[in-house]
């Protein structure tokens, strides 16, 4: 490292942990304001560059998430629950994923696929939860899917001497992989409830448990309970942005992320990708980021425009705090903590929120897709009801990563919220051969129906050539189905 960079990294640690002490601005923090440095951290970035050649790209038929006919959109008949008096209702179900087999393709649970989804009651937006929902394998109606209720009783998260656990409130998305030895493996977000006056922050935490089924019976598949119980990670601040960093200063503007753990094996390792905030040692957030370099791409008249105008734009508060990564620890045999990890990619100054972590291997490339949306980024063209799937490729698990089609964009869905056929939480799952992935998603925002609740969305087809993606033409199949074959 020459001397001059030495230099600009020691002065954006340094004014990093000023921010975070809290005492104000130092005379040296602003020196530092107008100063340009350039520093990658050791890892890839989704720069505003890149981002700022999607205007131009989304339109394009490549990448148009399908249209859908509204009159033709189920609820999941099976998506039954209780309210809080214990009456049955219709619920809603959003974020969902299967059952994978440790290189991403869907599982054969005995002659069964499995989904996980997130369900509660539509008139209650705090009722999150986890249900299984299961299918015979070659069935793809939506009529087919059954319901085994929820995972979780709500005393499993009472684990001796994991505090972290019996605090939670809700259960947010994650992934699932079965084992070598045969069991369903689950891992998910707890998320904390928010009481900031008892220092309750809706804290995050990467959370795992195994879950037992019972052997299928008369075509049904039973939760037969939960074992080996446990919190993984909840950020350490250095490499990952933990609630305190975000909140513990009385500031409720920032927009923390520790959640949706993706399972991922590689020579033998085992890995969780997740959805993350940049700590202190990885660029964390404040008006010193907003003169990285590695953060904007491009040239240094680009660098130099682009950042003259974002300091003038309304959303420069936005920029400051956008910190938002695709993180990665390394596990233990046992699944618990091994190894904290740089991040795989983050997205500081462009958005604070990049989620559903997504990654596989495919003819010798690894794959990392994540889902924004636009009201939560800081780029020029980019509206409040566009919504994006975003891919980056790399020769190895830990990258580095370059994006898709030149900017990382893969999918676009640009509907009112309020439109009955609106889509979130694509979800791209690789097929056991071929080159198409068959992208899942959810459709319906909560509550804003009498009769249509969120659901499982026609799935439908991208196409993966190196890197370049395009949607597949009329390959739209049937709502929430995984494979093709």
């Amino acid at each position: 490292m020459n001397i001059r960079k030495f230099v600009r990294r020691a002065a954006a640690v340094t004014f990093t942990t000023a921010l975070i002490a809290g005492g104000g601005t130092s005379a040296f923090a602003k020196e530092k304001d107008s100063q340009d440095y350039k520093e990658s951290y050791g890892f890839s970035h989704i720069t505003r560059s890149d981002m700022l050649k999607i205007p131009g790209q989304q339109l394009s038929q490549q990448f148009q998430a399908p249209s859908f006919d509204a009159s033709t959109i189920k609820n999941i008949p099976s998506a039954k629950g209780v309210d809080q008096w214990g009456n049955p209702i219709d619920i809603d179900v959003w974020d969902s994923w299967p059952l994978q087999n440790a290189d991403g393709t869907v599982a054969n649970y005995h002659g069964y696929h499995i989904v996980f989804a997130l369900a509660g009651d539509p008139k209650r937006g705090w009722d999150t939860f986890i249900y299984m929902f299961y299918q015979k394998v070659g069935d793809t109606s939506i009529d087919s899917w059954k319901n085994a209720g929820r995972v979780f009783k709500d005393n499993d998260k009472n684990v001796p001497n994991d505090p972290i656990l019996n605090k939670q409130a809700e259960e947010w998305s994650g992934s699932a992989t079965l084992t070598k030895s045969g069991d369903v493996r689950l891992f998910y977000t707890n998320r904390q409830g928010w009481d900031p006056e008892h220092g309750f922050f809706g804290k995050q935490t990467l959370t795992t448990a195994q879950v037992n089924l019972s052997k299928p019976d008369a075509d049904t598949l039973k939760v037969d309970g939960v074992e080996d119980f446990k919190s993984i990670f909840d950020g350490d601040g250095k490499t990952y942005q933990n609630v305190d960093q975000a909140f513990g200063g009385g500031d409720y503007a920032d927009n923390h992320t520790l959640r949706d753990p993706h399972y991922v094996e590689d020579n033998g390792h085992k890995y969780l990708v997740f959805e993350s905030n940049t700590g202190t040692e990885t660029g964390y957030q404040g008006e010193a980021s907003l003169n990285n370099r590695s953060y904007y791409g491009g040239s240094n008249v680009f660098f130099q425009s682009e950042r003259n105008k974002l300091l003038s734009s309304p959303k420069k508060s936005l920029a400051t705090l956008a910190n938002g990564s695709l993180g990665i620890i390394e596990l233990n045999d046992d699944y618990s903590l091994k190894k904290v990890m740089k991040p795989l990619i983050a997205s500081n100054t462009v958005t604070d929120e990049i989620e559903r972590a997504n990654i596989f291997k495919m003819d010798g490339k690894w794959y990392l897709f994540t889902d924004s949306r636009g009201s939560k980024m800081t780029i020029d063209g980019i509206g409040d009801n566009d919504v994006y799937m975003l891919g980056y490729v790399a020769d190895s698990l830990t990258g580095p990563y370059k994006p898709l089609n030149k900017s990382g964009l893969v999918l676009h869905m640009g509907l009112d919220p309020k439109d009955l056929t609106w889509t979130y939480s694509h979800f791209a799952v690789p097929q056991a051969e071929g080159n198409n992935v068959v992208i899942t998603s959810y459709m319906t925002n909560r509550g804003l129906f009498a009769d249509h609740h969120s659901t499982f969305a026609p799935s439908f087809l991208v196409n993966i050539k190196g890197s370049k993606t395009s949607v597949v033409k009329d390959s739209i199949l049937e709502q929430g189905q995984l494979t093709v074959k």
